[in-house]
């Protein structure tokens, strides 16, 4: 048997009668949750739907007035311009409903079906909603940092952030003229062994994480730190200020090694 699996004698012990229910009966609860979370997610599309429809219905029925020419080009640049609307709306939206529901993550280890879970999958929930659909369209931009910070990540001035693969933005921490590159993938939170634990990510001011770096939980990366292209980083890890790291899983790189590295290439190069 798996160690942990289906225990919880190793999760927080329970604080009201309904966490005490909810462990009683996880399955049941754990669908609930999530009907009801789709309710909500149904509830902010059709937010953010609204004004598209709003206005495509109205630049068609300007163009269908005029002839069949005007009304095809209408109902072309009203459907690719309330894609847009629809966008931006959903942020707006989704950052609304992030703020007044109950999403506030606080870092946790236990199992995955107990309350405590709870505001971890609303959040994530939400935030995914705009990931998967419109966030790639704003990242780089500054309604994209708009966005994160709205959904709780902390970022600090002239940091660059070039990727949308990031799940638990409140529990991200992301420092002055800090660098991430594109596709990197952070998520504060990791699980194993029938537990879910929740753990800050930080990246301190100037460092930079490479192509396609994935970071997980409880993970610190010090000032002006470097990690390489294409590694990862495991829960636990703490890269010193000014260090570089990289590989699978990430591990320092001394100055002599990535000298040895530089010089190496250099030598391919001039075959």
């Amino acid at each position: 048997m798996t160690p942990f699996a289906g225990d919880d004698s190793r999760n927080p012990p329970p604080r009201t009668f309904l966490d005490r229910l909810t462990r009683r009966y996880s399955r049941t609860a754990y669908l609930i949750v999530v009907l009801c979370v789709y309710v909500v997610l149904a509830s902010a599309l059709a937010l953010a739907l609204t004004p598209a429809v709003l206005c495509w219905q109205w630049m068609v029925a300007w163009g269908t007035a005029r002839s069949p020419l005007a009304g095809a080009f209408a109902v072309a640049l009203a459907s690719a311009v309330a894609f847009f609307v629809f966008g931006f709306a959903l942020l707006v939206v989704v950052s609304l409903y992030n703020f007044v529901l109950p999403t506030r993550v606080q870092p946790f280890k236990g199992g995955y079906y107990t309350l405590r879970a709870a505001p971890w999958l609303l959040h994530n929930a939400l935030f995914y909603l705009v990931r998967y659909t419109f966030l790639p369209f704003v990242t780089l931009t500054p309604f994209g940092i708009w966005f994160l910070k709205a959904m709780g990540m902390k970022i600090g001035r002239q940091a660059f952030v070039n990727t949308e693969y990031i799940s638990d933005p409140q529990l991200l921490t992301v420092g002055d003229d800090a660098a991430l590159g594109g596709s990197v993938r952070i998520c504060a939170h990791f699980g194993g062994g029938g537990h879910l634990t929740v753990a800050p990510v930080v990246i301190g001011a100037r460092a930079t994480l490479g192509l396609a770096v994935t970071v997980m939980g409880d993970v610190e990366v010090g000032a002006e730190a470097t990690v390489l292209p294409n590694s990862v980083l495991l829960p636990g890890s703490r890269v010193g200020p000014g260090e570089t790291w990289g590989g699978v899983p990430a591990r320092r790189i001394t100055r002599e090694e990535m000298d040895s590295f530089k010089e190496g290439i250099r030598g391919m190069q001039h075959r």
